[in-house]
């Protein structure tokens, strides 16, 4: 069992940078592949970047690709989202994921309750 909670979102103009935490408690953290996804208004829950469980591999969705980079500390037992160059459409509700590494909801069996993010033009 993976307990997730995300923090760091906020509102930010565009061309400015977040870095997002999720905090994991459950000794399963250190064994599970982690991601992160967002969902816009009115739009499904989309992938954004998935790290694997010692970091040694990484995927990025190609929208964020350059600019967004996914990290993780597994003696904190936490995964970050560094985002950079932000744009108005990367606005959305941030979700962190635990489960197998992979760029679909179905591969990830634990979720946070997500964190706000709102980039202004």
């Amino acid at each position: 069992q993976v307990q997730l909670v995300e923090s760091g979102g906020g509102l930010v103009q565009a061309g400015g940078s977040l870095r997002l935490s999720c905090a994991a408690s459950g000794r399963a953290f250190s064994s599970a592949a982690m991601g992160w996804f967002r969902q816009a208004p009115g739009k499904e829950r989309d992938f954004v970047a998935a790290i694997s469980r010692v970091g040694i591999s990484t995927y990025y969705a190609d929208s964020v690709k350059g600019r967004f980079t996914i990290s993780r500390n597994n003696a904190k037992n936490t995964v970050y989202l560094q985002m950079n160059s932000l744009k108005p459409e990367d606005t959305a509700v941030y979700y962190c994921a635990a489960g197998r590494f992979g760029v679909t909801n179905y591969d990830y069996y634990y979720w946070g309750q997500g964190t706000q993010v709102t980039v202004s033009s």
